[in-house]
């Protein structure tokens, strides 16, 4: 059984894998792993690998200190099924490389934009021949929603519930609609460019706010959740000296 460890800026995800078939999944806080006592009484836990855009906590040190088996670190200078073109690996988010791998799983010798809308949202490239190109970091859907509150005298803070007509009827709507229109006008900006190019290139669409935006995306064409999970596996899998 492998055990899968997402680390993101404001939760954590947790997998339980059976060879590639996802079995368990658990997303909370990104202090502590709170199914993993559980699951450590449930199940045979032979492989770990944990990826992290923060700082681990003591707690969760100690939480992986405490596992049956040994748990890997995913970076960028381990082998890995792509081929980095980025300057500099070593700043890459290892979340970023994970979900494009992830992708690559599932649509082998494809051209893949990887689209993964979180606490930023990112825009991630990988051609057939698996060359990883790069990409670009935008603020995501409740960082650009805070931040025309923190940075203006009288907006509100707006939730991203709710209507968002093509012009906004009142401040709230104003607000709603630029957002998130503008996030979908972005993301099919970035698919327009890239089909000038790529013809054939694959859309994939994860992070937190993936449901909120899928609705509101015209040319996306695979939504999956658990990408950077996937993709965490696969390395594994592909790796059996770690």
């Amino acid at each position: 059984m492998n055990l899968i460890i997402d680390i993101g800026n404001s939760s954590c995800k947790a997998a339980l894998f059976d060879g590639t078939t996802l079995l368990q999944i658990h997303k909370g806080s990104n202090r502590r792993i709170e199914i993993l006592d559980r699951w450590c009484a449930e199940y045979s836990i032979d492989r770990a690998i944990i990826s992290s855009v923060i700082e681990l906590t003591d707690e969760i040190v100690a939480q992986l200190q405490a596992l049956p088996c040994s748990c890997v670190r995913f970076s960028t200078s381990m082998p890995l099924p792509v081929k980095l073109l980025y300057k500099t690996p070593e700043t890459l988010g290892v979340d970023r490389l994970a979900a494009v791998i992830g992708a690559q799983a599932e649509a082998p010798g494809k051209d893949i934009l990887v689209i993964d809308a979180g606490s930023a949202i990112t825009y991630d490239f990988l051609d057939a021949q698996g060359n990883y190109h790069g990409g670009n970091i935008a603020p995501g859907l409740a960082m650009r929603l805070r931040a025309l509150h923190e940075h203006t005298g009288k907006l509100p803070l707006v939730k991203a519930d709710g209507d968002t007509p093509a012009l906004g009827y009142n401040t709230e709507t104003a607000i709603r609609s630029g957002v998130i229109r503008g996030i979908r006008y972005e993301i099919d900006g970035y698919i327009a460019e890239l089909r000038d190019k790529y013809p054939s290139v694959l859309i994939f669409l994860t992070g937190g706010d993936e449901k909120s935006l899928i609705y509101n995306v015209k040319n996306c064409i695979f939504a999956d959740e658990f990408l950077v999970l996937k993709g965490l596996n696969r390395i594994l899998i592909n790796n059996d000296t770690i």
